[in-house]
């Protein structure tokens, strides 16, 4: 299933007519962010617009301090917008530990976040950025120190920042394959093009290469598939475009 994380359309108001692209587009499926559900309103209307553009949501993403802080909110939020994954997506560089122990502790901490989600029947995990695989000074990778902090921590991996971050995400998928239950499928433009873009490209237009990738993700049996571009400068052409080179791999 291909989804679409809707941080990417988040410069291209308004909502409704962002889902009624996507629905015609050929979308099933959208992947929310914090902030879309953080008021009572916005849930509302999210809500509303997923059913008349019959979309599903099975997968969202929310703050560490929302589900450490809001554990029973964030199981409502998810639960009434149909959502079967619960992944923190981020944690702001003042707060990102710079020990293996550091980050080790943070996987503890997101072990025990994750408790009441995983006991209310949702599957509970992390969603990498690039800086997850750069060596603590005490030569710790932090994304292999959160792991072992958190045993039971599930897997959103986003390829195309593994590949920034200068490992292999091939390797990654071969050891963690126990714990990978979602995707993020976009690309990385050659170097020195779609500066505009923050360096990103829409999927098949970049140089990750995705026609070995997404079948070694579907191998080990992950479904979810969803599509982001950081910073396009046309949601709608981002959009069509992955999409149509997806279906194609």
């Amino acid at each position: 299933m291909f989804s679409y994380q809707l941080y990417s359309s988040r410069n291209f108001p308004p909502l409704a007519k962002t889902l009624e692209m996507l629905a015609a587009t050929g979308y099933r499926a959208v992947e929310g962010f914090g902030g879309l559900y953080a008021d009572p309103a916005g849930l509302s209307d999210l809500h509303a617009g997923l059913q008349a553009c019959g979309l599903k949501m099975p997968s969202g993403h929310f703050g560490l301090a929302q589900v450490e802080d809001t554990p029973d909110w964030a199981i409502t939020v998810a639960k009434t917008l149909g959502m079967e994954q619960v992944i923190v997506p981020w944690i702001h560089p003042d707060e990102r530990p710079t020990t293996g122990k550091g980050w080790r502790d943070l996987g503890a901490r997101l072990q025990k976040a994750g408790g009441p989600i995983r006991d209310a029947g949702l599957k509970f995990g992390w969603h990498n950025h690039d800086f997850e695989f750069v060596k603590t000074a005490d030569g710790a990778i932090p994304q292999t120190a959160l792991f072992e902090g958190g045993p039971d921590l599930a897997w959103e991996m986003d390829v195309a920042w593994v590949v920034r971050g200068g490992a292999d995400p091939l390797a990654w998928i071969d050891t963690h394959k126990s714990r990978l239950i979602a995707a993020h499928v976009k690309d990385i433009a050659a170097k020195g093009e779609n500066l505009a873009e923050d360096g990103w490209a829409d999927l098949g237009y970049g140089v990750v290469d995705w026609a070995t990738i997404l079948p070694a993700l579907r191998k080990i049996g992950v479904t979810n598939f969803v599509m982001e571009h950081d910073n396009p400068t046309d949601h709608a052409r981002f959009a069509s475009r992955s999409l149509a080179s997806a279906e194609k791999l």
